[in-house]
Parts: structure tokens; C-alpha cells; sequence
């Protein structure tokens, strides 16, 4: 290769992580080979309908879309500033969803796909890579995910020397809306938020008394599971945890949860408070589809209809996917992995993604972004830091660099984690605004948030002008 050609940097796995980071390689002028395994006859995943490059497989919902007072919503901010794929299109194919940012599955997968395969520095190549890259490869950033092939997870454990840690994601089911009974069911966000696209009734709500919640808890409680002995003691992320599971932990998990009544109000009985609530959100641009939040499920496929059918406004319900567990695997990244997000035993290899131990669509695109513009800028020889641990971007790498590396006997406590403000260096909660008025003392935790995503958003706009 010339000076004016850089040798390319090779990606595996085309999901969140590895697209994005395809286009940030690109879009710094270096060549990219992304290497997809869907797409392969034979080779198939437990949790992919679907070729697409980014296709979601788990929720929809990119979550709170509000950069001012949440911490998921700073990291949007960050990334739409670095110029993200995965946000442009996600922006491009929203649907309702209150204060989310929601995206239509196929048409965010759709266009992510045809952005990259018309890129002229993006080769991507349907094959799997069984095994670690070859050697001439010196410069790789792994991108594969949570469903990794097993040839190369098992490499990469091989030379790292480490024992896999791993969970089990939960997949909701999703509702056909035109059997959802509408004389029972409403439409309204909680407290009547509106989302990015203006709409304040995007989730479809389903009340149930007393007597129903706990009709349907027993149901949950007693119905048949998907359980394997390799399974026991599965150290589920908190985050996705199975409904049966929230179940199992207290009657009452579900009603301070998913099933939260709180900020919803039923006009066919305004007077009389749900004792429970089953959400649907839109799952698509067309509004025929619904998901159902929270409600990520290890129950049989044959009984789940049956159990779901009990939710009052539910009980015609036709499902056009039903739940089921994915397995997950990530790295212990505090040990395994530099600040550059390569691998200490094989510098050659970055890793980017739900793998190194970032929970969330969003968050592991973000990580994908990152060690895009990381490798980059180190094949044209102009090597940057990551950005600064005040950014939710660079707070994600110190989590997953720099975080516990052993408890008590010496035991691993990484686990995986949602971008939060908890990562970031803290404020001080101000106690007056700019106009020198008095904040009342429920607010200055939001008033806080404000600051530090401020604070965020100026830190990470000046790594990006330095770089």
C-alpha cells in the first residue's frame, strides 16, 4: 500500500458495534474489510432473524432520548456529535415511544446495511472467522458480540488464558396491534411525556386489580421453563432479567417494575388507580407491532400465549414473535484489555461491543465508534486517547478498563453495565441557577444531571476538535 492507500483494518461481526465502527473507519479515509458470518449458508445464530447488518435482536429501543437528565440520552448526544451511523439512521426510522427513541427493526437495519455496502472504502465479506485473524491482519477490531462463534471465542480464551463469563439475555414477545382489545386497552406515555417525535400516548397500556395481578403472578410462577443443566445458576444481568425471574424475587418486583401504574391514568375509570400495568410499545414504523416492555421471557413457547393471554386487553392476542433466552459472553476487561481497547496478550486486536463488558444497544455502539476512531487514527499514525473520563463515552471505557479487578478470594466483580451518571466524575449539586434563583431541594438532583451533561457534551467537542 501507498502512504495515500493505508493498509485496511479488518472487523469482525456486523452488528451495532462492527457497523458503526465501519463508518467511522471509512469516514476517516482507511479502508475497512468487515467480516459478517450471517449470511453464510449453514451458519446461523439462536437470536437473528435476519443478514442485516445492526439488526436488533432484543428490544427496539435505543431508551431515553433527554441528553439533559439521562445518562443514555448524554451518550445519543455524544455520539450524533462524532457523527454515528447508528444514530443518524435510528433518527431516521423513529417510531413512537414517549421519551425514548425507538426505531423501526427493519428499516434501521436496512439502511445501515446500504450506507456501508455503498461506501467505496467498505468491503464486507459473508464468511467466519474460525479462530483467531490470521497474522498479516495487524490491526482487527472484534466486533462480534454476545454471539461470538464458538471457534473464536474459544481462541481468544485460549490466549488469554481466562474462563468465559457469560449470562443469558431475555427476549420479549411481540403483539400484533390488531389484536389487542382497544375497549380495554389505552394509549398514553407515563406522565404524558412526549417523546422525540412529539407523541405523548406511544405505549399502549393494559391495567389489571389486584386479583388479576395476582392470578397472573401464579401463572408466571407455575409455568413450565426453558431450563438446561448448563444453565443453573445462571448470573442473569439485571438489566434483562427473565419476568418469571422478577417474578421469583417477590410478588410484589413486578408492580414496582415493568407493571408499574404509576403516571398512568385509565379514562374509561380515572377514579380508580391500576393495581398493576402491562406496557406495549411500538415495534415498527407501520404501528402494527408491539412489544412488550419488560417482559423478556424463558417461559416454554407453549405456554407463554396462554400466560400472556390472562393480561386484560391481551386475551386475543396474536404474537408475531414469541420470548426466549440468547446466550451472552464478555470479557473480564479490566484485566484483559488497555485503555485502547486492545488486548494485552495480542495488541493487534481491538474489541468493541457488548463483549467487552458495555450493556446496551446503544452503549456497545458507542464502544464500536470508539475503538473505530482508535484504530484509525493509529493506522494513520496519529494515535489518540479515548475521551475523557467525563464524557459518558470515556466513563464507559475507565468501567471497562479500569474497573474491579478482584473481590473477596480473589474473585472477578466486573460485570456488565448501562451507561449511568454513577461512572462519571461527580458535581456538586447546585443550589441556585445561572439567574441566582433558589433550587428547590427535589429538583438540584436534575439540575445536577443538567451540569454534568453539560459538562459531558463541552469535554467531549473539544477531544474531537483536538483529534
Amino acid at each position: 500500500m501507498t502512504a495515500s492507500s493505508p493498509a485496511p483494518i479488518h472487523i469482525i461481526g456486523g452488528g451495532l458495534a462492527g457497523s458503526e465502527a465501519a463508518w467511522q473507519i471509512a469516514s476517516a479515509g482507511v479502508p475497512v474489510v468487515l467480516h459478517e458470518m450471517r449470511g453464510v449458508p449453514g451458519v446461523r445464530t439462536d437470536a437473528h432473524h435476519t443478514d442485516g447488518l445492526a439488526e436488533l435482536v432484543c428490544s427496539n429501543s435505543f431508551r431515553s432520548d433527554d441528553w439533559e437528565h439521562n445518562a443514555v440520552g448524554l451518550l445519543h448526544a455524544e455520539m450524533r456529535a462524532l457523527d454515528s451511523i447508528i444514530m443518524r439512521c435510528g433518527d431516521a426510522h423513529q417510531v413512537p415511544a414517549g421519551g425514548a427513541l425507538a426505531v423501526d427493526r427493519d428499516g434501521f437495519s436496512q439502511a445501515v446495511t446500504a450506507e456501508l455496502e455503498a461506501h467505496p472504502l467498505i468491503t464486507i465479506v459473508r464468511e467466519e472467522i474460525a479462530g483467531l485473524p490470521p497474522e498479516d491482519w495487524d490491526n482487527v477490531i472484534v466486533a462480534s458480540g454476545p454471539l461470538t462463534s464458538p471457534a473464536l471465542a474459544a481462541a481468544i480464551l485460549e490466549l488469554t488464558g481466562e474462563e468465559s463469563l457469560s449470562f443469558f439475555d431475555a427476549i420479549a414477545p411481540i403483539v400484533h396491534a390488531d389484536s389487542i382489545d382497544f375497549d380495554i386497552a389505552w394509549r398514553q406515555s407515563r406522565y404524558d411525556k412526549e417523546g422525540p417525535g412529539g407523541d405523548a400516548a406511544a405505549y399502549v397500556n393494559c391495567p389489571m386489580n389486584k386479583e388479576q395481578y395476582e392470578a397472573f403472578i401464579d401463572a408466571l410462577l407455575d409455568g413450565p421453563k426453558a431450563e438446561f443443566k448448563e444453565w443453573e445458576n445462571v448470573p442473569y444481568f439485571d438489566g434483562c432479567l427473565p419476568i418469571e425471574v422478577m417474578a421469583e424475587r417477590g410478588r410484589e418486583t413486578l408492580r414496582h417494575g415493568p407493571m408499574k401504574p404509576v403516571g398512568l391514568t385509565n379514562p374509561r375509570d380515572p377514579q380508580v388507580k391500576a393495581y398493576g400495568i402491562v406496557q406495549l410499545r411500538q415495534d415498527n414504523a407501520l404501528g402494527t407491532l408491539f412489544n412488550m416492555v419488560g417482559f423478556q421471557t424463558k417461559l416454554k413457547h407453549g405456554a407463554q400465549a396462554e400466560v400472556f393471554r390472562m393480561i386484560p386487553g391481551l386475551h386475543e392476542a396474536q404474537f408475531a414473535r414469541l420470548g426466549g433466552l440468547h446466550r451472552n459472553t464478555f470479557l473480564n476487561s479490566p484485566k484483559l484489555l488497555d485503555r485502547q481497547l486492545r488486548l494485552k496478550a495480542m495488541p493487534r486486536l481491538r474489541f468493541a461491543g457488548q463483549v467487552t463488558g458495555v450493556e446496551g444497544y446503544v452503549e456497545s455502539a458507542a464502544m464500536g465508534l470508539l475503538t473505530g476512531r482508535l484504530a484509525a487514527a493509529e493506522r494513520l499514525g496519529r494515535p489518540i486517547e479515548a475521551p475523557p473520563v467525563h464524557t459518558a463515552m470515556g466513563a464507559l471505557v475507565e468501567h471497562i478498563t479500569g474497573g474491579h479487578l478482584d473481590g473477596p478470594g480473589g474473585i472477578s466483580k466486573f460485570q456488565p453495565m448501562n451507561i449511568n451518571y454513577g461512572l462519571l466524575p461527580p458535581l456538586e449539586a447546585p443550589k441556585v441557577t445561572e439567574d441566582g434563583v433558589k433550587i428547590p431541594l427535589k429538583e438540584r438532583g436534575r439540575a445536577k444531571k443538567r451540569l454534568m451533561s453539560i459538562r459531558a457534551l463541552e469535554a467531549l467537542k473539544a477531544w474531537r476538535d483536538a483529534g
